[in-house]
């Protein structure tokens, strides 16, 4: 059976680009179709692979998406892979990299594991976004991090819903709706709880809200959460993942589920890489400190 793996990088890192070189070669010699971006193989040097248009069809019917660059890169790369169920497989040549399965320094015994079919897929949570005003659809998309309602230049003036009924008015900065895979981005950084990702949740997290209860809220992924733009003060912006961006005039309504297609990542066997357990994920990137653990009693 042939099995094709799409190859992705970030291409304004000189070492993502020998990184990519190194693993379409490696890839193409264990008689592996190798497929690569249009977008991206000018820079890369694309002998032996095929080259695909950037589009959701490049991942269609690919065993796995291998991604080097940071977790905008993973997010750049879910919008091709999730439409395909392709999983992705994501080196981490940036800063924190909490969707990298593997650091660059893993990178041969991660490209062994795909070669030889050593590794599992998990599936992570996506939220489904709608925006509309007066009836008229402004958005209509997703995201695998969060979704935010955000100012552009003076404060926001909001309601927050759960599941049709209204929790608060806030005045703010912008308000967080995120998965558990987000919980440790934005809305870690507006005063979120960390959420292991294998729970199932929603979060909405107020940023900068000038009142009593503004607290962050995790909630039940069948809830519906929803955030109002109330009249007569200033319009806000919608982003999804950091990467789409939506004009939010005044009256506009954003409302978020969970996402009827998840995203899917591969976990490798057998390497020491970020894919150890959450935890260890969490003391390896926030450099936690862990000394005079001792751990269970051994019997």
């Amino acid at each position: 059976m042939n099995r094709t793996v799409l190859v992705a990088v970030h291409t304004g890192r000189g070492a993502a680009i020998e990184s990519a070189r190194l693993v379409i070669n490696r890839l193409v010699d264990a008689g592996i179709n190798v497929r690569v971006l249009d977008t991206e193989c000018e820079e890369i040097g694309c002998g032996g692979a095929e080259i695909v248009p950037a589009d959701p069809g490049a991942a269609k019917d690919a065993e796995v998406m291998i991604v080097l660059g940071g977790d905008g890169s993973l997010l750049r790369a879910a919008e091709l892979a999730r439409p395909a169920g392709t999983p992705l497989l994501g080196v981490n040549l940036g800063h924190v990299g909490f969707l990298a399965e593997a650091e660059v320094a893993d990178l041969s015994a991660a490209v062994d594991s795909v070669v030889a079919g050593r590794y599992d897929v998990e599936e992570r949570m996506t939220i489904d976004v709608r925006a509309r005003q007066n009836g008229h659809l402004l958005a209509d998309t997703w995201a695998l991090n969060e979704a935010t309602v955000e100012k552009q230049e003076r404060m926001l003036e909001v309601v927050a819903e759960i599941d049709g009924r209204p929790l608060s008015r806030w005045g703010c900065d912008g308000v967080i709706c995120a998965t558990p895979t987000g919980s440790t981005a934005y809305a870690f950084s507006a005063g979120g709880p960390v959420v292991w990702p294998e729970v199932e949740a929603l979060l909405m997290v107020p940023i900068s809200a000038h009142a009593l209860f503004a607290k962050p809220l995790v909630v039940s992924p069948r809830s519906t959460l929803a955030v109002e733009i109330l009249p007569d003060t200033p319009g806000g912006v919608l982003w999804c993942d950091g990467r789409r961006k939506f004009e939010l005039p005044s009256g506009t309504r954003v409302e978020v589920r969970r996402g009827a297609e998840p995203v899917r990542l591969a976990r490798l066997h057998g390497v020491e890489s970020t894919g150890a357990p959450f935890t260890d994920r969490l003391v390896a990137k926030f450099e936690l400190p862990v000394q005079g653990w001792r751990g269970r009693a051994r019997p």
